[in-house]
C-alpha cells in the first residue's frame, strides 16, 4: 500500500479512486461523514442544484458573503487545472500540500468502514465531498456554498442539511441517469430540497416548475422566484460582471437567496451589488488576450448551454462584424448534436478537439453534426498543437477573435495549455 509520501503517490490514489466508478446514491456518503464527525449544520450551507448555472450562482454568492466580512467556503466541480480548485476557503483552492494531508487523513477512515461494510469505501466524488467538509470545518468557515455533482437526491452531497436550497435551471441532460423528460430530471434535482428549508428557483420550464414546487409543497419548503422577485424579464434581472445574459438569471438567484437568508447572514443591498459586479468565474465566456489575439473560453456543455453560446455568438458578430474562429469539443454525442450545428452557423472555420476524457467525442463524430451546407474549412486538431507554448495560439489572425467552446474540461486543458509550460496532468483526476 502506498505511504502517500508525495504528491504523485496521492493523485495515484485518488486516481485509483475513479475505479470504484461513480455509484450514485448517499449511503456511502453517510457512513463517511458520521465516521468523520462533521456536523452538517454547524454553519449555514447553501446547496445548489440545476443543469446549468451551480457553479456560477455558487461563486456568486461566495463573493456576496465574502463581501460582507464573512468567511467563505466554496465546494464546486469539475475542476479546470488543478485538483485543489474543487475547494476553497475565501476564494483560495487548496495547495498541492493541502490536499496531501486531507487525503492522509481521510484514507484510514475510508478503509476503515471499507473492512467493516466492503462496498462502502467512498467513490472519488465522495472523498473530494469529504474533503471539502473538512476543510470547512477545520477552516470554522461561516457560510459553505455546495454545488451538486450530478442530479441532487443521489448526489453525494445530498448529506447535508441546508441552510437554503437552490435550483438554477433543468434541461435535458445526462438523460441515460436522470431520465429522458424534463419532469424527470425535475424530480431528481427536487431531491435537494428539506423539509421545512426555503428553496430559491432560477429560471425554470413550465413543467420543471410544476413538479419542484409539488415536491416543495409536500415538504413544508417555501418556494422563492426569481422571476416573482424580479420579473419575467432579462433585463429586471441584476446586473453582474460575469458576462452572457444567462448569468442575470443566476445573480437573481444568488441575490434572492441572500435576501431569503439575510435574518441569519446579515448582508446589505450595496454589500450584493458590489460583489455581483466584482465576481469572478473562469470558463464562462471568459476573454483572454493572447498575443494579438482575442481568445474566449465558454464552457457551453450541453443543450441549454448551446442556447445562451448562439446569443453570444450573435452579439459577438454585431460588435466586431466578422465570424470568430471556433474551436470545439464535448462529451458524449448528444451534446455534439446540439453543439456543432450552432458553431457552424457562426465559425469562419471550425477546429475539431477531443478533450483528453473517456467519454470525449472523436473529430469524427462531432463532424457527423456539422452541416454539409458549412462552407467554412473544418481542421482536426490537438490541443497542445494549436496552443504550443504559455502564451500562444497559432489559429486565427492578427487581431481576430478565437472562440473555445462545449466541455468544461476542454475548456481547463486549453487553460492548462496557454498559462503551464509543464503539463500540470490533473485532468486524470476529473469525474
Amino acid at each position: 500500500m502506498s505511504s502517500l509520501a508525495d504528491y504523485a503517490e496521492v493523485k495515484a490514489y485518488l486516481y485509483g479512486l475513479k475505479h470504484r466508478g461513480a455509484n450514485y446514491g448517499i449511503e456511502r456518503m453517510q457512513r463517511m461523514v458520521d465516521a468523520l464527525g462533521v456536523p452538517t449544520g454547524r454553519h449555514p450551507i447553501i446547496h445548489v442544484a440545476g443543469t446549468n448555472g451551480k457553479g456560477s450562482t455558487c461563486a456568486l454568492l461566495e463573493a456576496i458573503y465574502r463581501r460582507a466580512g464573512q468567511r467563505t467556503g466554496l465546494f464546486t466541480s469539475p475542476h479546470l487545472v488543478f485538483q485543489g480548485e474543487r475547494v476553497q476557503v475565501d476564494r483560495v483552492p487548496l495547495s498541492q500540500q493541502q490536499v496531501m494531508d486531507f487525503t492522509r487523513k481521510l484514507r484510514p477512515i475510508a478503509e476503515t468502514i471499507e473492512t467493516r461494510e466492503p462496498g462502502y469505501h467512498p467513490t472519488f466524488f465522495e472523498f473530494m465531498t469529504s474533503m471539502a467538509l473538512l476543510r470547512f470545518e477545520e477552516a470554522a468557515v461561516d457560510v459553505a456554498m455546495l454545488e451538486t455533482g450530478l442530479g441532487g437526491r443521489l448526489d453525494a452531497t445530498n448529506v447535508v442539511d441546508p441552510a437554503i436550497s437552490i435550483i438554477t435551471s433543468i434541461s435535458l441532460d445526462h438523460v441515460d441517469i436522470l431520465g429522458d423528460t424534463i419532469e424527470a430530471i425535475a424530480a431528481e434535482k427536487a431531491g435537494i430540497i428539506k423539509a421545512g428549508k426555503p428553496l430559491v428557483i432560477g429560471h425554470l420550464p413550465p413543467a420543471a416548475e410544476a413538479v419542484i414546487r409539488r415536491i416543495a409543497a409536500e415538504r413544508g419548503s417555501v418556494v422563492h422566484s426569481i422571476h416573482e422577485r424580479f420579473g419575467p424579464n432579462l433585463d429586471s434581472m441584476p446586473e453582474t460582471a460575469l458576462p452572457g445574459d444567462y448569468q442575470r438569471f443566476n445573480a437573481a438567484a444568488a441575490t434572492l437567496a441572500a435576501e431569503v437568508l439575510r435574518e441569519r447572514l446579515p448582508v446589505s443591498d450595496a454589500q450584493i451589488h458590489e460583489a455581483l459586479l466584482d465576481v469572478s468565474w473562469s470558463g464562462r465566456w471568459e476573454t483572454h488576450a493572447v498575443g494579438s489575439k482575442q481568445l474566449i473560453l465558454d464552457a457551453s456543455h450541453n443543450p441549454e448551454g448551446a442556447v445562451f453560446l448562439e446569443a453570444n455568438l450573435k452579439r459577438l458578430i454585431a460588435q466586431t462584424g466578422v465570424r470568430p474562429v471556433i474551436l470545439a469539443g464535448t462529451l458524449g454525442n448528444h451534446r455534439a448534436q446540439s453543439l456543432m450545428p450552432i458553431v457552424a452557423r457562426y465559425a469562419r472555420e471550425i477546429y475539431l478537439l477531443r478533450p483528453n476524457q473517456p467519454r470525449a467525442c472523436s473529430e469524427e463524430e462531432l463532424l457527423t453534426w456539422i452541416p454539409p451546407e458549412f462552407e467554412g474549412r473544418i481542421i482536426k486538431a490537438k490541443i497542445r498543437e494549436l496552443f504550443p507554448a504559455p502564451g500562444e495560439c497559432v489559429v486565427g489572425e492578427a487581431g481576430e477573435t478565437v472562440v473555445a467552446t462545449g466541455s468544461i474540461y476542454l475548456i481547463g486543458e486549453i487553460m492548462e495549455a496557454l498559462y503551464h509550460e509543464v503539463p500540470v496532468g490533473e485532468e486524470t483526476l476529473q469525474d
